[in-house]
Parts: C-alpha cells; sequence; structure tokens
C-alpha cells in the first residue's frame, strides 16, 4: 500500500445497516423510507471506522428496481435517509436483477472495485461487511477481507467468510484490531 492510498469498509444495506424485512425466512429489503430501522449500534460503530480513517461505502443490490417491484424514487429515498444518518462517503447501488448480466451486481465486484477505484484504497487493506453469500463472495473477488453478520439466512456460502459477527459493533472491533 502506498502512502496516498487509504482503507474502505464496504457495507451491504439491508441486514447490515438496517434492518433487513424477514418473510418466510427470507431477507427483504424495506418497502420505503419509513419502513427503515438503522441497526442500533450503526452510528456509534461507523463514527469508530471514521475516526479511524476508513472511506465506508454502503454497497447494495436493489434488483426489485428492475423486477418492477419497487422504483428508483422510492429506493433512492431509503438510500437518502441512510446518508443523512450515517457517516457514509458514499452509496452505491445495483438496480439489475441477474438476467442483466451486468458488472455491479454482487456477487461481482463492480461496486467496490469502482468505489475503490474513486477513492484511492487498497482493496487488499479494506473490508466488506454483509449478511448474505453474495456480499462475501462480492468482497472475496475484489480482494479484500470479508465478515459475515448473522447466519446468512442458512443459505450456502460460496467461500467462507474471514470472520463471523453477531452485529455491526463487533465487525468494527475485529477490523481495528486487524488495522496494521
Amino acid at each position: 500500500m502506498t502512502a496516498m492510498e487509504g482503507r474502505a469498509v464496504f457495507l451491504d444495506r439491508d441486514g447490515v445497516l438496517n434492518e433487513a424485512v424477514i418473510r418466510e425466512g427470507r431477507p427483504y429489503p424495506p418497502r420505503c423510507a419509513d419502513e427503515v430501522v438503522i441497526v442500533p449500534d450503526a452510528v456509534r460503530a461507523l463514527t469508530r471506522l471514521k475516526a479511524a480513517g476508513y472511506v465506508l461505502v454502503l454497497v447494495t443490490n436493489q434488483p426489485d428496481i428492475a423486477r418492477g417491484t419497487t422504483t428508483l424514487g422510492k429506493v433512492n429515498e431509503i438510500n437518502a435517509l441512510l446518508g443523512s444518518a450515517l457517516p457514509l462517503d458514499a452509496i452505491e447501488m445495483c438496480v439489475h436483477d441477474d438476467k442483466d448480466h451486468c458488472d455491479c451486481r454482487k456477487p461481482k465486484p463492480g461496486m467496490l472495485t469502482a468505489a475503490a477505484a474513486r477513492f484511492n484504497v487498497s482493496l487488499p487493506a479494506s473490508t466488506m461487511i454483509g449478511d448474505r453469500w453474495r456480499d462475501i463472495e462480492a468482497g472475496r473477488r475484489a480482494g479484500c477481507r470479508t465478515i459475515l453478520i448473522g447466519d446468512g439466512y442458512n443459505e450456502p456460502m460460496v467461500t467462507p467468510p474471514d470472520f463471523h459477527a453477531t452485529s455491526l459493533s463487533e465487525c468494527v472491533d475485529y477490523i481495528l484490531e486487524r488495522r496494521a
């Protein structure tokens, strides 16, 4: 890592920064900003990372836009709410579904690599935090360390995470303890 490169923490949205809506054992995003419940430790945890010099980037798949079950406007309202409540540096969003074969939809690393280039951060010195296998795989493909929050909804993991946590604060403890 050169003197000019920094570190980032890439954070999934639903299930990491805000509570996912669980229906029949599966996670779903909130339908509108009024349904958003920010996880209780998010502000404190992200403030600790900012104080340590990390760039914080929300990276979220929002395929319901492509599927026609929500609108870009509703998703942008949710993202704006999170952006105003949390110390985020950027929000990267993929609005595609798997059938679109884009480079940005996790598990592909496009959102992470684009943000890393924009903020001049070292991907190997960075971490991806997510609650599903797609997040962990995107982080691995980008060359980041990976942290899974929760049980991954019992979905099979393509690659195991580097660390398994129960809260965002536990993720931050892990990241800060391993900082070089």
